[in-house]
Order: structure tokens, then C-alpha cells, then sequence
């Protein structure tokens, strides 16, 4: 993503891959195999049938891979490379993809912060599941938001040896 750095130090907007799809609603199944999937990347919606991502080769092969899937249901998928007009419809939209990943790392924390009064054996189960949770989160982590590093912290600290005596205790269930 070098070149959108470059386009936003230039105050113009970056390029997006967009995917344009219509899905027959029966069945359900490939519908909703789409929709997950699409959940899963952390596309920005634009419309009904209409998703964007910034444009990398990742992505735009991510879309690309979804837009053979939904032909092969019987569905009409297309991929394009975009710009808004404005940078201002970039900010607007990188803004709502920010807000996203922060209240889902801000649940990780919410949880590590409560877990961190199990025994070790079960901080350091929760340290293993939210890993793999911030695994995938990262995966779709475009923008990343300062709740990013806090949610490793929090995560990192389930780990951390607690003294003897402290308000911490290993007794603890």
C-alpha cells in the first residue's frame, strides 16, 4: 500500500478494488457464504451488492476469488480498481473502516482485562484464543487505530508472571 501513502501525502485520494455483485436470493447459502466472507476481509460497504478495500494485489485477488464464487452460484460479480473524487470520500470511508477495527480490539482488551484474574492455566489460554483473535482482526486492519497496540498490551500482560500477594491472584477461578 506505498502508493496509497504516497497519494495521501499528496492530499489525493488512493486507489480501492470494488466489488459489484448480485446474488439470487435462493438459495440462501451462497448469500450468505458471501456475505462472511466478505465480513471476514472488513470491506467498506458503499451499497447493496456494492464493497470496497484499499487496492493491493492482496486484495484485489481476495475480490477477485469472491467474484468467481458468486458466478459460480448463478450471480453476476464484477471487479474494479477505483478513486474517489475526493479525498474527503477516502477519509470518510478509511474513517468508518478505523471505527471497526477499534471497537473490535477494544472488545479484546475488554476481555483480557476481565480474564486477568484466572488462574495461570487460564491466563494462558486466553493469552492463545485472544492471539488468534487479534490474528484475524489484524488480517483486516487497513487503518490500523491506536486500540491496535493497547489490545496486544492487554493480551501480552495475560502472560505476565504476577507476583505473590498481589491483587492478581493464581487462586483465583
Amino acid at each position: 500500500m506505498a502508493g496509497r501513502a504516497a497519494a495521501a501525502g499528496r492530499g489525493e485520494p488512493g486507489q480501492w478494488v470494488m466489488l459489484v455483485y448480485r446474488l439470487p436470493r435462493e438459495p440462501s447459502t451462497p448469500r450468505i457464504a458471501v456475505w462472511r466472507k466478505l465480513k471476514r476481509l472488513g470491506v467498506a460497504q458503499l451499497a447493496d451488492g456494492l464493497v470496497a478495500l484499499p487496492a493491493d494485489a492482496r486484495t484485489r485477488e481476495q475480490l477477485e476469488w469472491i467474484a468467481d464464487e458468486i458466478v459460480e452460484a448463478g450471480g453476476a460479480a464484477g471487479v474494479w480498481i477505483a478513486r474517489p473524487a475526493a479525498a474527503s470520500q477516502e477519509r470518510e470511508r478509511a474513517g468508518a473502516m478505523v471505527a471497526a477495527r477499534a471497537a473490535e480490539y477494544q472488545a479484546v482488551i475488554t476481555e483480557a482485562v476481565a480474564g486477568d484474574v484466572v488462574n495461570e492455566a487460564g491466563r494462558a489460554s486466553l493469552a492463545r484464543r485472544l492471539r488468534a483473535e487479534l490474528r484475524r482482526i489484524a488480517r483486516r486492519d487497513y487503518f490500523p487505530p491506536p486500540e491496535r497496540e493497547l489490545a496486544r498490551a492487554a493480551v501480552e500482560a495475560l502472560v505476565t508472571p504476577h507476583p505473590r500477594g498481589s491483587a492478581k491472584s493464581d487462586d483465583l477461578e
